[in-house]
């Protein structure tokens, strides 16, 4: 379930307004939800309890410290992409020993870091990287825990911009070349060969790609574990949520169809993959940014002006692709929805953003209730890649982000100053 519901005509995050957090905090705003957070994650942890397992959380989703920290405070572990995103991690609470790092360009810098603080294993993508790795970690007079990324040559079926599984894709090692690349590793003597890692996209709504991709490698990772004793096999993330409704029909039937979609979700996702892990004997790693945060946060915007044309009807809003870039990227869709209903009367509508692009659009031409300037909207299903992915351009302040917990909230991100966008500038001397 969801903790997002309408009490009579307004939109609520659990127990608080979100009507009455958006006049006091101003908009563009993140509103998350902590019970949603920790519902997920223990919903994904319940469904693999028949094995040992580890969740890593993926922090690129959404890397906000009071984020972190919830999940951290739950037993989750970290799958991180830079040196920053793991010291994000640490100032969170988050353990280092229950880190992934994963990411295709590791700088030298970053390994080094991530071996002084004891994380749990590196996932590697390429041979040179198996050599950097062992470089560094002789340098300290360490021992690198290493898992190679088998790319398993699965077409996820999801947008081409994040699906990772593919021979036409920049990661992994393609699966038949990981012998080998074991067997090299293994003469490498500052590597310790700790598991078998894979990831075959972001988004993806159907189990059969997983399953397709993990019976494909599970010979593999019992062929590893004999060979060179690996301790995990790692199943990545990609679980995708639910952003378009069946029906639509409002911000409450939409809660009902994403929830309930989730829970049929993760249900099925555990019952296909448990009967492939569970005779490998090995700890399993999952690694879900997206189905854990995405459907917990929403963006609130206030409405500008509203500008009818003979053709069209614009609302123009408070938020920008600064603030939420996927629309804009990805044509991502995400529901919106009156904060406070007040018309029945609906109509086609584009809403959009005040940034100069056209590419600074929500939706277009979709049937939404009618709002009149002042009004606020909600954009449904932001908690992933939403305040993660956002920008300055246009020089627009990064929007603040606030927590709920029942009926408590916190502003957990201030809004970014004006003056803070140029704070590390400076004007070269002969400009003066």
């Amino acid at each position: 379930m969801h903790y997002f519901s309408c009490v009579a005509t307004k939109l609520h995050c659990e127990g608080v307004s979100v009507e009455a957090l958006a006049r006091k905090h101003g908009t563009p705003l993140y509103i998350y939800s902590q019970s949603t957070l920790s519902h997920h994650f223990k919903k994904l942890d319940t469904a693999f309890a028949p094995v040992e397992h580890l969740i890593c959380y993926s922090v690129k989703a959404n890397a906000n410290l009071a984020i972190l920290r919830t999940l951290a405070g739950l037993g989750s572990g970290f799958d991180i992409v830079s040196g920053g995103e793991l010291q994000r991690v640490i100032a969170a609470g988050g353990e280092p020993g229950k880190c992934v790092f994963a990411g295709v360009g590791k700088t030298e810098e970053e390994i080094t870091f991530a071996l002084q603080r004891g994380i749990y294993c590196f996932n590697v993508e390429s041979e040179p990287e198996l050599a950097r790795l062992n470089r560094v970690a002789a340098r300290l007079k360490k021992t690198a825990p290493v898992a190679v990324r088998a790319n398993p040559d699965v077409a996820a079926g999801t947008h081409a911009k994040i699906t990772t599984g593919t021979y036409e894709n920049k990661f992994g090692i393609a699966c038949e070349k990981v012998e080998g690349v074991y067997e090299r590793a293994s003469r490498l003597k500052h590597l310790r060969l700790r598991g078998l890692q894979m990831h075959i996209g972001s988004q993806i709504t159907t189990v059969e790609p997983f399953e397709q991709a993990v019976a494909r490698l599970a010979p593999l990772a019992l062929r590893l574990k004999d060979r060179h004793g690996i301790e995990f096999f790692s199943a990545g993330g990609g679980l995708g949520i639910v952003y378009q409704p069946a029906l639509e029909s409002g911000a409450a039937k939409w809660w009902e169809t994403a929830a309930a979609a989730d829970i049929l979700t993760s249900q099925r996702y555990a019952a296909r993959l448990l009967p492939l892990v569970k005779p490998l004997g090995l700890r399993l790693l999952l690694e879900p940014g997206r189905f854990i945060v995405g459907n917990a946060g929403i963006l609130v915007t206030r409405v500008e002006y509203v500008k009818r044309t003979g053709k069209k009807n614009f609302v123009i809003v408070d938020a920008a692709m600064n603030d939420l870039i996927r629309p804009a990227f990805y044509e991502a869709y995400h529901e919106i929805v009156p904060v406070v209903r007040r018309r029945s009367q609906s109509l086609a509508t584009d809403v959009v953003g005040p940034i100069c692009e056209s590419s600074d659009c929500f939706c277009k031409d979709r049937i939404l209730p009618r709002v009149e300037e002042g009004e606020y909207l909600a954009l449904l299903s932001a908690g992933a890649y939403g305040s993660a992915m956002s920008s300055t351009y246009n020089g627009r302040p990064l929007a603040a982000e606030v927590l709920v917990n029942g009926n408590r909230a916190a502003v957990v991100r201030e809004r970014q100053l004006v003056a803070a966008l140029w704070a590390g500038e400076k004007i070269a001397p002969w400009l003066k």
